[in-house]
């Protein structure tokens, strides 16, 4: 076998492979042996076909799978023996004739290789990159407190409904006529709840107001919830496909009204929240919760540091030329369901995408990370906090979390998603004891309108 390489441009090469008859004929004896064997033909005991007829019948495709064994074989042994950075899968020349495989060897194969660029991006201390320490200030330690103070609460009985309030009515609801009178056989409910500040509907809203136990209101659940069939179903328990015969108005007679009260910012909520005896008083407890967030936006500010990290490479490394016409046909091939226009809109993106690519993996190579198993079940585990944590679950057990992201690895595609991001996770930290960081401080508010941007 004879193979060249040609790549003149530095990014567009081609491969000429010359395979021999000797480079397949032992493998496709061999394979056409153990055929003979295997494979039954009416009038022949098994494994007694004449040689001749077993060549016959699957000499050819044998010897095409052989070729295509061993091209390949050769092909990715030149690539990694002559270090050329391929991108994504050789593609076979556009100009080349079709190979007639009846015909006796030689038979000559030529390839279109993409090659990335060359270039050389390193980072050391002498590089500067801004890092952003994110602060909780009094206004987002409010909201926590609030948030705590929240979650805790409780329903008390209420004298009077007040819109404004998270209040909630219980009573019992009945179905009326077109004379205003109950229908017989109408729609009854007993101990329906109702929390009428979510009616959409101004004028049927107001019919609540200042409601009081013992309070009867006539309202109409069709005009009160115009846009959802899944309110007035659950309402008035009945299946979604009945709610386009309602159109009757309804009774609702007020028997309790329950009013959400948040807890009380005393040593109480402090134990709840934190555990018993963690914090004394208030000024520990909201100290406690600035710690808290600050130590959550420390993945906020990871991110923002890699991103800042990208367009400084970017930037260093300056503009790269690409194999734009062969990576298109790339792209095509290895998106056979997409036509052209797919391509060209996507294109730009992806070629950004593929320069990053590129920057982080000699990144990565610098810094001699290597992510392990143990490495990917962490990056699953802390996904699965962040998820807890948009619920206000910040203290979720170890087993939980652990159970979680069992739950998480085994979702298609999900290990290749947390090997990427350990990767980034491993990088970050690395690269925040290799470059000079440019530390800054910010507010929660002032680094989201910067990231909005």
């Amino acid at each position: 076998m004879k193979i060249s390489f040609e790549n003149p441009d530095k990014i567009n090469g081609r491969m000429t492979i010359v395979v021999e008859e000797s480079d397949y004929k032992d493998n496709v004896e061999k394979t056409l042996k153990d055929y003979r064997k295997r494979v039954e033909i009416p009038g022949f005991r098994k494994g007694m076909a004449p040689a001749g007829m077993i060549k016959r019948q699957y000499g050819m495709p044998v010897k095409v799978d052989e070729i295509n064994k061993v091209l390949g074989q050769e092909m990715y042994k030149y690539i990694q023996d002559n270090n050329i950075q391929m991108l994504g899968e050789p593609l076979p020349a556009e100009n080349q004739e079709p190979q007639d495989l009846e015909k006796e060897a030689p038979y000559t194969f030529v390839f279109d290789i993409a090659v990335a660029p060359e270039f050389t991006c390193e980072l050391t201390g002498k590089d500067k990159i801004d890092y952003y320490n994110i602060e909780a200030d009094d206004k987002l330690i409010d909201q926590q407190v609030d948030n705590y103070a929240a979650r805790t609460g409780e329903y008390v009985d209420a004298d009077e409904f007040d819109s404004e309030k998270r209040d909630m009515l219980k009573g019992d609801l009945r179905e009326l006529d077109a004379d205003g009178n109950a229908k017989e056989d109408g729609i009854v409910v007993s101990e329906a709840v109702m929390m009428p500040q979510y009616i959409k509907v101004e004028d049927q809203k107001k019919l609540f107001d200042k409601a009081k136990a013992g309070s009867v209101i006539t309202f109409n659940p069709k005009k009160a919830y115009p846009e959802s069939e899944y309110e007035i179903a659950s309402l008035l328990k009945i299946d979604r496909e009945k709610v386009a015969d309602i159109n009757s108005d309804f009774t609702f007679l007020v028997t309790e009204i329950s009013r959400f009260e948040p807890h009380a910012v005393n040593q109480e909520l402090f134990d709840q929240i934190f555990g018993e005896g963690t914090v004394k008083d208030e000024k520990e407890f909201r100290g406690k919760i600035a710690s808290q967030l600050e130590e959550q936006f420390v993945k906020d500010s990871d991110f923002k540091f890699l991103m800042d990290v990208r367009k400084y490479c970017e930037d260093k490394i300056g503009p790269q030329t690409y194999p734009e016409a062969l990576l298109k046909r790339v792209m095509l091939n290895n998106n056979k369901d997409k036509d052209a226009e797919y391509v060209e809109k996507n294109f730009e993106g992806s070629i950004k995408e593929l320069n990053w690519h590129l920057i982080k993996e000699q990144l990565v190579k610098a810094q001699g990370i290597k992510v392990e198993d143990a490495d990917v079940r962490a990056a699953a585990k802390e996904a699965a906090a962040m998820q807890f944590a948009q619920y206000g679950m910040n203290n979720v057990p170890d087993e939980y979390l652990d159970n979680y992201a069992d739950d998480m690895l085994k979702q298609k595609g999900a290990v290749e998603s947390f090997v990427d991001r350990a990767v980034d996770m491993k990088l970050t930290e690395a690269l925040k004891k290799t470059v000079k960081l440019n530390e800054k401080k910010i507010t929660w508010d002032k680094f989201n309108e910067m990231m909005s941007k």
